[in-house]
């Protein structure tokens, strides 16, 4: 059996009827090719592998995993099992079009995996995968929540978040300090923001990173000698939708734009 590495993040899921639950979240559509990040022992493996027409690839950073995954299910293909670290592959080079991600992903990079998702957002239609309970809440959150923030604003602001159950500790080995739970991320129909998107990104994270302040406040070196009495500017982050943070950022460059020219 393969050891769980804390440097690498592992908990094994070793609860079957909850790995067939998440496989069975993968949307059944035209898109056969899926990814599975970090397989390690194959407990999601073993029900991708039982469905019909699928385009599997994996991508596992531990050698030791993957010895035991090529030993264990002989239907597996070398050429399909890449070795290295998801956050450094070029994700144009695994398949030859779109791909959903599927995987028990690792606490420790979670997130990374995510904003590397929403870099390659129209290569990524769909992801499913298990994150910490608290982690998850913050992304599925809605504004006017405290756990509302800026994975909140920036993965809605493309993909549409289900949160779909939650996992006791008990079912991973070694267990983990926390609780997990599900997420299935589904691509909607945005394609560009109506401002710029990395000024809107830049916007929403430093809006968040003073979150108690107001945005007059918390957007200062943003807003530098610009005219800022609307009413917005005295709210709070989490008090904003996320179509509320595009007509923000719209706000402030049509405003530094009147600014430039006066």
């Amino acid at each position: 059996m393969v050891r769980a590495k804390k440097s690498l993040g592992q908990h094994f899921l070793n609860d079957k009827n909850i790995a067939q639950k998440i496989v069975e979240l993968l949307s059944e559509t035209e898109n056969p090719n899926v990814l599975e990040i970090g397989p390690g022992t194959g407990v999601l493996t073993q029900f991708l592998l039982q469905k019909e027409g699928l385009n599997f690839k994996q991508i596992e950073i531990d050698t030791e995993s993957v010895e035991y995954l090529l030993a264990t299910f002989p239907q597996l293909k070398n050429e399909n099992l890449i070795i290295g670290n998801f956050l450094k592959i070029d994700l144009t080079t695994i398949f030859t079009g779109p791909f959903a991600i599927i995987g028990n992903f690792p606490y420790n990079i979670s997130t990374q995996i995510l904003f590397k998702v929403l870099d390659n957002r129209n290569l990524v239609p769909e992801v499913v995968g298990m994150f910490q309970k608290e982690v998850a809440e913050r992304i599925a959150s809605i504004h006017g929540n405290k756990t509302y923030g800026i994975m909140s604003v920036l993965l809605q602001t493309f993909y549409q978040i289900e949160y779909c159950f939650t996992v006791s500790e008990t079912v991973f080995t070694p267990p983990p300090k926390v609780k997990s739970a599900v997420l299935k991320l589904t691509r909607n129909q945005k394609q560009e923001l109506a401002c710029n998107e990395r000024f809107f990104f830049t916007v929403v994270k430093q809006a968040f990173g003073q979150r108690r302040k107001t945005l007059r406040n918390s957007l200062k070196s943003i807003l530098v000698n610009l005219p800022v009495h609307q009413e917005v500017f005295g709210k709070r982050p989490e008090q904003l939708s996320v179509s509320d943070f595009e007509s923000l950022t719209c706000m402030i460059e049509e405003l530094k734009s009147k600014h430039i020219e006066n």
